[in-house]
Formats: C-alpha cells, sequence, structure tokens
C-alpha cells in the first residue's frame, strides 16, 4: 500500500528538501540534454543544478536521521548532478 502523501502536523521543514530537489534537478536534465532547450535554459540549468545537489545532499542527511523522504534527495542529487555536469560540459566545449 502506498504511504499517505498528507503531511503530518509533526513534519518539519526537512521533508520539503527531497522534493524540492527533486523538481530542480529535472529541470536542470532536462534543460542540459533537450537540444532546443539548451540555449534558452542554460543560466537557469546551472543554478537549478546547483541548488539541486546542495538541497539533495542535505535532504540524505536528514533523511538518514528520520525526517524527510531517502529516494527523493537521492534522485534529485542524481539529477541535479547529471544537468549541472552536462551544462558545464557544453559550456567547456563551446569555449574550446
Amino acid at each position: 500500500m502506498a504511504e499517505p502523501t498528507a503531511p503530518n502536523p509533526t513534519d518539519t521543514p526537512a521533508v520539503a528538501l527531497g522534493p524540492t530537489a527533486l523538481v530542480l534537478g529535472a529541470f536542470s536534465a532536462i534543460g542540459a540534454w533537450v537540444p532546443p532547450l539548451v540555449f534558452v535554459t542554460l543560466p537557469w540549468t546551472i543554478i537549478a543544478g546547483a541548488l539541486a545537489v546542495t538541497l539533495g545532499a542535505t535532504g540524505i542527511h536528514h533523511a538518514r536521521r528520520g525526517a524527510g523522504r531517502l529516494w527523493t534527495a537521492l534522485a534529485g542529487t542524481a539529477l541535479g548532478a547529471i544537468g549541472l555536469i552536462g551544462t558545464v560540459t557544453l559550456i567547456w566545449l563551446l569555449s574550446t
């Protein structure tokens, strides 16, 4: 059975770190690897990727201590890293 999605009164703000990292990481990965969007979203993918990695790592830290959801923080960190590395690689290739 799926776990409930309604917030509990005992939830801390750390619960939102994983889903926030997941959304930012998805935006960063899509913006870095979809050719029509690369040049339109280039500065935003760098910012979103860095924030996704940072918030995801913080979310992993809190999830291991019982506050938050681990899988969303892991997925957000991975997608943010993919988007950030892809964007930095693209900038490096275009500058040479």
